[in-house]
Formats: C-alpha cells, sequence, structure tokens
C-alpha cells in the first residue's frame, strides 16, 4: 500500500476481505499491528496524492465552423393518423363550450382526412361525425350510420332516430341537452355499395377498430357522466370484447374512466313492437330500466311518474 498507484486496489482488496468474513458470520476481524498502522496512514497518504496531482489548464474547444443550412424541404400533405386522433390540450380546468366546439371541429377535420378507415374499401366516403351539445353529461353511443344518416350527414335521423328522440324526451331532455355519435363514422358498404340501395349493415370489428380513436378523442374532450351504449354492436365496439347485450346491460363497464351502460338499439324497439304488442311493451321496460340507470349515474332528477313507468 505504499504506492499511490496501489491505494485503489488495495482498498477493493480488503473490501473483499471484509465481506468474506461477514458472510462467515464473523463481526469483527483481527489486525497484525503493521496492518493497523498503515491503515491509519491511508487518509493522510490520500491527501497527498490529491496534493501533488498534476493541474492541467482547460484548453478551450474551438468553436465549430458555421454550418449553412440547407433551404427547408416543402412539407409533406396533412394525413394525420386515424390512430392517434388529437383531442383537447392537456387542462387541469373542464373546457368551456368554445374550447369544446373547437376541439371537436377539429376531431372531425381529421376524420375526413384519416387514411386507415378509407384503405378498408368497405365503407363509404361521406363523413356522419355527430350532433348535439359539447357540455353534455350523456353521449349516445350506435354502430355506424345508415342510409338516411348518411343522406342528411347526421346520426339517428331515420325511424331509429326518431324512436331514440321519445325515450331522451321520457327522460326530460331535449335531443339537443345530449350529444349522440356512432363509433364508425361512415356508412359501411355492402359489396362494392353499386346496388346496395337504402339497405343497411352492422360495421365489422375491423371497420370499429379503424374509426374508434376518434370516439375516444371526442370523450376525453366532452368528459360526461355516462356513456349509453346502444345495441350490442356499439357495446362490442367501445368495449373492445364481445358478449351479449343480455351480458353487457348487467354488468358495470367502464370508456376512458367512463362509465358505460349498454342498451338495446332504438331498431330493435321497433322490431319488438312490430311483431307484437306484448314484446314491444316488454321490450321497452327493459330498455327503461337502463335509463334510469343513466339518470342516476348522470345526477338527474327522477320523478315518481318515470319510476313507475311500465309496471
Amino acid at each position: 500500500m505504499a504506492s499511490h498507484q496501489g491505494i485503489a486496489p488495495a482498498l477493493t482488496a480488503l473490501a473483499g476481505i471484509l465481506e468474506r468474513e461477514k458472510g462467515r458470520g464473523l463481526e469483527t476481524v483481527p489486525l497484525a499491528p503493521e496492518s493497523e498502522s498503515r491503515l491509519r496512514e491511508l487518509p493522510a497518504r490520500l491527501l497527498e496524492r490529491k496534493a501533488v496531482r498534476p493541474v492541467i489548464a482547460a484548453t478551450p474547444e474551438p468553436e465549430p465552423a458555421p454550418v449553412s443550412k440547407p433551404p427547408p424541404a416543402s412539407p409533406p400533405a396533412a394525413t394525420p393518423p386515424a390512430t392517434t386522433p388529437s383531442a383537447a390540450p392537456p387542462s387541469t380546468t373542464p373546457l368551456g363550450e368554445a374550447e369544446r366546439r373547437q376541439a371537436l371541429n377539429a376531431i372531425f377535420k381529421q376524420v375526413k382526412s384519416s387514411p386507415e378507415p378509407r384503405a378498408l374499401g368497405t365503407l363509404f366516403d361521406t363523413v356522419v361525425f355527430a350532433v348535439g351539445n359539447p357540455m353534455a353529461e350523456i353521449v349516445f353511443v350506435g354502430e355506424a350510420p345508415g342510409a338516411e344518416e348518411e343522406k342528411l350527414k347526421k346520426p339517428f335521423v331515420g325511424p331509429a332516430g326518431q324512436k331514440l328522440d321519445q325515450i331522451i324526451q321520457a327522460m326530460g331532455l331535449a335531443r339537443e341537452a345530449v350529444y349522440i355519435s356512432n363509433i364508425v363514422k361512415f356508412r359501411p358498404k355492402m359489396g362494392d355499395g353499386r346496388f346496395q340501395g337504402s339497405r343497411n349493415r352492422p360495421p365489422t370489428q375491423e371497420e370499429m377498430a379503424s374509426c374508434l380513436p376518434f370516439v375516444r378523442a371526442e370523450i376525453e374532450v366532452l368528459r360526461p357522466r355516462v356513456i349509453v351504449a346502444l345495441g350490442r354492436t356499439a357495446a362490442e365496439g367501445l368495449l373492445e370484447r364481445g358478449g351479449s347485450l343480455a351480458s353487457f346491460r348487467h354488468q358495470d363497464h367502464e370508456f376512458s374512466g367512463i362509465s358505460v351502460v349498454a342498451t338495446y338499439h332504438p331498431s330493435y324497439l321497433l322490431r319488438q313492437e312490430s311483431a307484437s304488442a306484448e314484446e314491444g311493451k316488454h321490450a321497452k321496460r327493459q330498455v327503461w330500466e337502463d335509463m334510469l340507470r343513466v339518470m342516476d349515474l348522470a345526477g338527474l332528477p327522477i320523478s315518481d311518474k318515470q319510476r313507475r313507468y311500465f309496471l
């Protein structure tokens, strides 16, 4: 340990010896008088080594030669990916109505230029985005627009939309007080779409997955108290798993941290009413049970008359 260059290796070796003895269960290690004397000299030797260390003046590095910047390249055409739509900027306070409208309009523009849904080749080109109050506490989400919705570019404007309006009115609300959207923002084609006419079909899982990021962005802007999934297809698309509507109805769900209530699609009510008065009444009773739950989650008042519907 007399050499300065040997101090670090000696300390390393000493540490290894002590660790080994500790592993054997020893709490103290006997030292020879000479070893103890050299250990006591160690602090002085370290200070001496530090004092005689040569000082090297710092030489400033030459500044790099300036590099001429190349002319800016022309920006590529904007094609925002459908998988990462931007919603509202992060904020610790809720967005105001004007800010929400602006953010939703930005999402709508992204849907119009999104490559993923169009690349499937199974959807028409017309965008059917959403309608309603950006400050709504309740958001209704269907599966996809049909022929009437594609024509008017608004969701739920056909017979199913009229039935949905009746449900909303029974809740004591106006259509303008809620927000209505679909998972898929384009009408699904049947075949190549040339001979489809007014016929409609539910969207596939692939079609819903291509548009789901936009729905998620919408919800992040709206931050409602509750989301209503209208029909099994919409529930499967939102929750990203399969299942029967009966099982979805009797379970608690969340989407982006917001409660989801699954219920029957308004078109199902129309079919049941056409089948028989009794089946129609039974279906409406089930939907109303779900709506009472929605109203409770949204903090809406529920009258005795509303609670006694269909009893």
